[in-house]
């Protein structure tokens, strides 16, 4: 039968939102709905994040690949119009397969300028919704008001870069990934408006999804300027999907001289029957994912960004390049991160998965006292 216009395929189920068709999402021209994936070998060699996203309002659709390898960082950009198949989800080259919700998807990028994959997620544990994520600019509007679930899963399939192809095996390929809607800055900047009072002075970030052998660990914080922290939501999670909160980590980091960009650290907290853990964290191999990731501020292509009908390119950044490694304090930076998981009267548990953290402007915390202080 055909299309009839302003009827979709997803208005036959019953998950609606608001009183429109299942198309419309209200009138945040900031709405977005985006998934976001990573994958590792745990080897510290290579790293790849991925992730597709929909801007109803912006009639946009686009996707991304970021691969670090050494000192060099390689992006595939992708950008579409909308369209109303979301069952379907694909932008050029790109797509992704949901093969049974919450469980199993398989991510395909079909061979674009020398790069092609064609991976299979499985989640090691069940997906958790983290708490919603809200931040206001000078204590009044939402500039970022958001919903997640994380998990934690492997790989299996092959990717070929340039020629050198990698076997890509569960046994040894680790990841997490997060779906999240909501609002926040995307595509071309906004008119600024008044200036917030108070001013954004900066903050402080960690978040930290890792898979041991026999649980999951789910963390996620964010704290101001001060240190007061805003965000704080840390469970670990059973195969049976059970989730243990661990309360309010004390956390250490320790950073690259002259960087921002971590070399490991140490999460303190006490389990709900009252033992005290210690998580040591390690980075085996940074990313940066607003140089060529599109997030909070790349300078050379953002989210929901139009570029035009069936865009496609490919950068490659030197990340010793001084003018890159001058932009990588100024955003987050995902890690190929290993855990060891101490508990006292057990044996230590080592696990993989991500370590993210940027500190971005000031945290008199941790000694930044002013946006371009960095490690000693």
């Amino acid at each position: 039968m055909p299309d009839v216009p302003g009827v979709f395929p997803l208005d036959e189920y019953p998950i609606h939102q608001i009183a429109a068709p299942i198309e419309y999402v209200g009138t945040d021209r900031n709405f977005y709905d985006r998934s976001y994936w990573n994958a590792h070998d745990r080897s510290g060699e290579i790293f790849l994040i991925s992730g597709m996203g929909y801007y109803p309002n912006l009639g946009t659709k686009d996707a991304f690949l970021l691969i670090r390898r050494g000192d060099e960082q390689t992006a595939l950009h992708f950008g579409d119009k909308i369209d109303s198949d979301r069952l379907n989800q694909h932008v050029g080259n790109y797509r992704i397969e949901v093969v049974e919700p919450l469980k199993t998807s398989r991510l395909v990028i079909e061979e674009t300028e020398g790069i092609s994959l064609d991976m299979t997620w499985r989640g090691l544990f069940p997906a958790i919704p983290e708490a919603r994520h809200i931040m206001r600019a000078g204590g009044h509007r939402a500039i970022l008001d958001a919903q997640r679930f994380a998990q934690v899963g492997s790989w299996e399939g092959s990717l070929t870069i340039d020629g050198t192809t990698y076997d890509v095996t569960p046994d040894r390929w680790i990841g997490t990934r997060d779906r999240s809607w909501g609002a926040r800055p995307i595509g071309e900047a906004e008119p600024a408006g008044k200036p917030a009072d108070p001013p954004f002075d900066g903050m402080w970030w960690l978040y930290v999804p890792i898979a041991f052998e026999d649980f999951a660990m789910v963390v996620i914080i964010q704290e101001e300027p001060d240190g007061n922290r805003i965000l704080n939501d840390c469970h670990r999670v059973w195969p049976d999907g059970r989730t243990e909160q661990l309360g309010w980590p004390l956390v250490t980091t320790s950073y690259r001289s002259g960087t921002r960009t971590p070399i490991d650290g140490m999460l303190s907290f006490r389990t709900q029957e009252g033992v005290d853990v210690e998580v040591d964290l390690e980075s085996l191999l940074p990313l940066a994912i607003h140089v060529g990731g599109g997030y909070g501020g790349d300078s050379d292509w953002s989210h929901g960004q139009w570029r035009g009908e069936g865009w496609s390119e490919r950068v490659t950044y030197d990340m010793t390049d001084p003018q890159v490694v001058g932009r990588v304090a100024f955003g987050l930076t995902d890690n190929v991160g290993r855990a060891t998981w101490r508990e006292a009267g057990q044996e230590p548990k080592v696990g993989w998965g991500l370590y993210e953290h940027g500190v971005i402007g000031l945290h008199k915390p941790t000694g930044f006292d002013d946006w371009f202080t960095n490690a000693p």
